[in-house]
């Protein structure tokens, strides 16, 4: 899509007067921003694709308060912002991508507490119909402002934060991580920023919870066997397909974000989170301009898996297929999962080593 169309959608997207006008726009997007054929400028790509997502998104909001208003239920009752994390928070999102957000609200006076609690529920029922109607499915992981977990005032949320670190179990520990990628995409940003602040705090107190986050973190395995091999789908309608998402996208953007962690990197993009790392020289630049190479071609890829639409909702099962692993791919795939091996084995000796550290400043001298 070249920059006046794309300027052209975007401004059409901010003055939809209705869901149903967004719906018609966002299957023009598809239609006109189609997956690119080739690597090149993919980052450019993605930095449009998602631009245009947060702009649906964002509209989405103002026509769903625009509703709230005209059934009685009035204005915002006291700042919030809708934040989204995933792919979306990472600003990563393909063109299917699904729902992944969360709502975070100031306090509300103590006897507008039940009626403050009443809107930002009606309010998320409302934006999540209207995304779905417009195209964008739920996350599978419930992991949406429609479960009350991730839809709390500041405090509530700050609390919750706390006892997962209290209480540092997978289910617990996989929501850290995923909070991580926060990023506020409507309404009062310098909400979501206090909560990435008090993870960060919470990571300085306890670095102990950084061995339970790098579990976490390799649990996904590449797709890659011990003599180089691509592990494939042996059964199913996927037989002979890869698992791009599962097992190629995820490992590296998972290792990025744990060694962001770390370093106390503030951006979401898995890219700008590489850039971080090397200007701080967590990185040597060498081994940093690998991983953005491996990061550039798995996003690319990820854009090449089929996608289906049913009952006008987009998604993708994540698989590329057997036809489109010819030769010279397969060699990529090779180079760029090896590349994430390199990855995921610097983030398990810095980790290990942290912790290693830690240990004994705790034992102290003697």
């Amino acid at each position: 899509m070249d920059g006046y169309n794309m300027s052209r959608l975007e401004e059409r997207i901010k003055r939809a007067a209705a869901i149903p006008e967004l719906r018609s726009l966002r299957e023009e997007m598809v239609e006109t921003f189609p997956a690119p054929p080739a690597l090149l400028f993919i980052g450019e790509w993605y930095d449009q694709l998602n631009q245009l997502h947060d702009q649906f998104i964002r509209r989405t909001l103002i026509l769903s308060e625009r509703k709230l208003r005209e059934e009685g239920m009035g204005s915002p009752p006291v700042p919030y912002a809708y934040l989204l994390v995933g792919s979306g928070g990472r600003s990563e999102q393909t063109q299917w991508s699904d729902q992944d957000n969360g709502l975070v609200y100031a306090a509300p006076a103590e006897h507008e507490s039940e009626r403050t609690a009443e809107y930002y529920r009606a309010l998320s029922e409302e934006a999540f119909e209207a995304l779905r109607e417009i195209g964008y499915p739920p996350c599978e992981g419930n992991v949406i402002s429609t479960n009350p977990q991730w839809r709390k005032p500041l405090v509530a949320w700050q609390g919750m934060i706390r006892d997962w670190f209290d209480e540092p179990n997978w289910e617990n520990v996989r929501y850290l991580l995923i909070s991580t990628d926060m990023r506020c995409i409507h309404g009062d940003e310098a909400l979501v920023q206090v909560l990435k602040d008090a993870i960060h705090e919470e990571v300085s107190k306890r670095p102990s919870i950084m061995g339970d986050m790098l579990r976490n973190t390799l649990h996904h395995k590449l797709s890659l066997g011990p003599f180089g091999n691509l592990i494939t789908e042996r059964y199913g309608i996927d037989a002979g397909g890869l698992d791009i998402k599962y097992g190629a996208y995820i490992p590296l953007i998972n290792g990025v974000r744990l060694l962001s962690i770390e370093g106390k990197v503030q951006a979401t993009s898995s890219m700008k989170r590489v850039e971080a790392l090397i200007e701080q020289g967590f990185i040597e630049l060498e081994i940093g301009m690998r991983w953005k190479e491996a990061l550039q071609f798995m996003l690319w890829l990820r854009t090449q898996t089929p996608y289906q639409v049913e009952d006008g909702i987009y998604s993708t099962r994540g698989m590329l297929q057997e036809e489109q692993l010819d030769r010279e791919l397969k060699q990529r795939l090779r180079r760029a999962l090896r590349i994430g091996q390199e990855l995921q084995n610097i983030v398990k000796k810095r980790t290990e080593k942290l912790l290693s550290d830690n240990r004994l400043e705790r034992r102290g001298p003697g």
